[in-house]
This record gives structure tokens, sequence and C-alpha cells, in this order.
């Protein structure tokens, strides 16, 4: 699939089959995703795959007070065979800011940077899991979560100090996804987006 064509097929897809995913197609997947930009290098994020019944850590953590069980989406959200959380680590980011080749930046400490590059990083995996998702013939979705993200992180062995991003929730697209609310409102028209030379 042509790259444009992924960017116009590629939808958030809530509702799977629950079929698990080839175990080559998701491994090019996490390849792809690795291989996302970061700033300086330095790669301060990582992916904790669940797959199959390791799935229930994510929704028994992320879904307190039941809220998610409440929406009309959720058995066909639910039913995802794979779960990609993203954690990034701002600490590293630091780190590699206060090396040589970046002391100059004046980056070297988390506080100073003035656009958090560890969540821009982590989205840019994001974006090539959804992308490489849609190009395999697979649906994905990225959940942001509102609760429940430190027992998660807990939960995870995910080492302290790093932040939790999101996850993105994969597998075969069921025949049935409904329509999420949000497209009524459609999208911008480049005109509405693009300034060219001046705002």
């Amino acid at each position: 699939m042509e790259l444009s064509d992924a960017m116009r097929r590629r939808r958030m897809v809530r509702a799977f089959t629950g079929r698990p995913v080839e175990p080559a197609v998701l491994d090019h997947l996490l390849v792809q995703a690795c291989r996302a930009p970061s700033a300086g290098n330095t790669g301060g994020w990582d992916l904790v795959v669940l797959q199959g019944d390791q799935t229930a850590t994510f929704w028994g953590c992320t879904t307190t007070n039941d809220w998610r069980r409440r929406s009309r989406r959720w058995p066909g959200l639910a039913a995802a065979p794979v779960v990609v959380v993203l954690v990034c680590d701002p600490a590293a980011y630091a780190s590699r800011y206060r090396l040589p080749d970046k002391t100059g930046s004046g980056l070297g400490d988390e506080q100073a940077w003035p656009v958090p590059y560890w969540f821009v990083d982590a989205g840019m995996a994001t974006m090539a899991l959804l992308l490489g998702a849609t190009d395999a013939g697979l649906g994905a979705c990225f959940l942001g979560n509102f609760r429940g993200e430190d027992a998660l992180l807990l939960a995870l062995g995910v080492p302290a100090g790093r932040r939790y991003v999101g996850a993105v929730v994969l597998g075969e697209p069921a025949e049935h996804d409904p329509p999420s609310a949000s497209l009524t409102r459609g999208r911008r028209h480049r005109e509405q987006v693009v300034h060219p030379g001046r705002w």
C-alpha cells in the first residue's frame, strides 16, 4: 500500500474480532515503530506489548469505576487481541542533552524543555503503529487514558520515572464498527489549517 493510501484509509477502529495477530505481522509493526524519529536520537520511549489474556491487565487498571465498560463500544474494543502500552522517559532526554554534542542547547534539565519531546517522539511511534496496522490490513486505535495509569505502570513493572503516554489496540477489525459520534464534526479544511508565509 502506498503511504498516501494508508494515510487516507487510517481510522480509529474500536471493534475487533479477537482473532490473534500473526506474530510476524506484529513483529514487523513493532520494528516500524522503533524506526520513528527521536530528538537527539534519544529513543526515550518504550512499548509494553500485551497479547491475549495479558490484555486483561490493561483493561483492569484503566477501566476503574467501570466508565469504559458503560460505553456502547466496550465489547468490541475489549476484544482487541493486542494492546501496546507506550511509556516515555523524560530523564533520558535530559541526560542525552547533557552530552558534549548537545550541551549548547541548554536542555540538560527536564524543566528546560519548552516542548516535552518525549511525548512528541512517542506520538511519532504511535503514528507509525497506526499507519503500519492500516498497511497490514489490521485495525488500530489510540487510547488516551484518564484513570488508572499509575496502577497500570506498577502492574506492568515499568521503572519509576517513566510517564504513561497511551496505548494502541490492534487486531482484525470486526465487520460492524459503529462510527464515532466525533466524525460528525468533520475535519478542518486545508485552507483552515495551512497558513502560507504568515498566519
